[in-house]
């Protein structure tokens, strides 16, 4: 069942492309091709509300069953510490690879635009990407109203505070009820995950298909290079992380791409990282993974952890300034890398996230809104490569962490149990 449902997915994508084009072709006008699209659209947003519909409590019941399950604070601080240092590095790794590629291979020096008279609008909100903005977001008022936003990354702060208070009093007997219940809510939410991804063919189906009618498939030759470009970039960065994942689990590696690329492909046909969280939540668990560093690490990679997403951000921002004949020197594309490395960690707050630290950031360096415009005309294609980008990096880093987790030794047994499962999983 399982090997098929990734062959349906990969079915619902064709179907998608093929049907989304026979739309195109046949519709009168563009007013036609936009209602046809939004029938399409209907069966993506039913799905992609399922989804959201279990994402909240799947992130609360596995942050915090993990937290309560960790010996001692030590154990969080150093799982965490961990964790950060491997996304900071990275997230400077995958801006880095954007920035080198987009000198390179100069995919917008052949446009020759002029920036316009008037200013821009791009319909982006970048108001909210400020320090003070992204800093009192990330605490909740209330966590009723965290859960029904799905905001992910309030839902983690008050997991990690709720966690940590129930591993401090778990040895209670009315404590230790709660840290069953919500033990007991994780395999629940599994099953409710198998029941949701059954719909998935069809998500995708409606995703692609809409998408296709909206824009035909001669956007994929008019910015062809740019488009070419970059999903070169992603399969370098793929091959990076894939090299960094070797070195900590070897040969294991290619069973954990094995295993993960069902929510990877549905990242893809989605642009929804959402919608492949549940499934991946499971994989890394069938992996080996334990559980508290899945819950732990996974939700705080989802905030934090998105590789596709920056390399994007420095790749677009690059070629927006050689399309429209802007010299940045090499000093200054150090100086916005780093101001993309801070300003990226509140993407996850923002609709459009990626897009919007570009229209956010751009100004600071003189580039024109104009050029956001222009690569917000593909932008769903290109979202599709960076957030399955996103799943795949995310993926690496926690089974690496979970393997730093198992060779520690004070834990042989886990890190005999681990080696165990994937001797079985091959």
């Amino acid at each position: 069942m399982k090997n098929r449902l990734t062959l349906y997915i990969a079915a619902g994508m064709v179907l998608g492309v093929i049907a989304g084009y026979v739309c195109h072709a046949g519709a009168a006008d563009a007013a036609t091709t936009k209602a046809i699209a939004g029938y399409f659209s209907i069966i993506t947003d039913i799905f992609l509300r399922l989804i959201k519909m279990i994402i909240a409590p799947l992130v609360f019941a596995t942050l915090v069953s993990g937290l309560a399950g960790m010996e001692s604070g030590s154990d969080v601080g150093r799982i965490g510490l961990r964790t950060v240092g491997w996304f900071v590095l990275a997230s400077l790794v995958s801006l880095a690879l954007g920035l080198a590629l987009a000198n390179l291979l100069q995919p917008g020096a052949a446009l020759h635009l002029t920036p316009p008279a008037g200013e821009v609008t791009t319909g982006l909100d970048t108001d909210g990407l400020n320090v003070k903005n992204i800093l009192t977001h990330a605490f909740p008022t209330s966590l009723l109203d965290a859960m029904a936003r799905n905001d992910i990354l309030q839902i983690l702060v008050f997991s990690l505070f709720f966690g940590i208070g129930l591993g401090a009093l778990k040895q209670d007997p009315r404590v230790k009820v709660v840290v069953d219940a919500i033990d007991g809510m994780v395999p629940v939410m599994l099953r409710l995950t198998n029941y949701v991804m059954r719909a998935a063919p069809f998500g995708v189906f409606g995703a692609i298909a809409s998408a296709v009618t909206v824009r035909g498939l001669g956007v994929l030759l008019t910015y062809g290079k740019l488009i070419g470009s970059f999903y070169l970039g992603l399969v370098l960065l793929w091959a990076i992380l894939i090299g960094v994942g070797y070195l900590f689990l070897g040969k294991r590696v290619g069973t954990l791409l094995k295993l993960v690329r069902e929510p990877a492909l549905l990242a893809f046909s989605t642009a929804s990282s959402e919608a492949a969280y549940p499934r991946l939540t499971e994989k890394l668990e069938e992996f080996g993974v334990d559980k508290k560093v899945v819950g732990f690490t996974l939700p705080l990679g989802y905030v934090f952890n998105l590789d596709g997403s920056m390399m994007y951000q420095s790749f677009a921002a690059i070629f927006i300034a050689q399309a429209f004949g802007i010299d940045m020197p090499l000093s200054q594309q150090i100086i916005m890398l780093l101001v993309l490395m801070l300003s990226s960690k509140g993407m996850a707050s923002v609709p459009r996230g990626s897009v919007v630290v570009v229209a956010a950031v751009a100004p600071m360096f003189h580039l024109p809104t104009a050029g956001v415009v222009l690569v917000l005309a593909i932008d769903q294609i290109l979202d599709m490569g960076r957030t399955m980008t996103n799943v795949i990096g995310n993926s690496i880093a926690t089974a690496v962490i979970a393997r730093w987790e198992a060779r520690r030794s004070a834990a042989p047994a886990q890190a005999q149990h681990f080696d165990q499962l994937q001797g079985e999983i091959r």
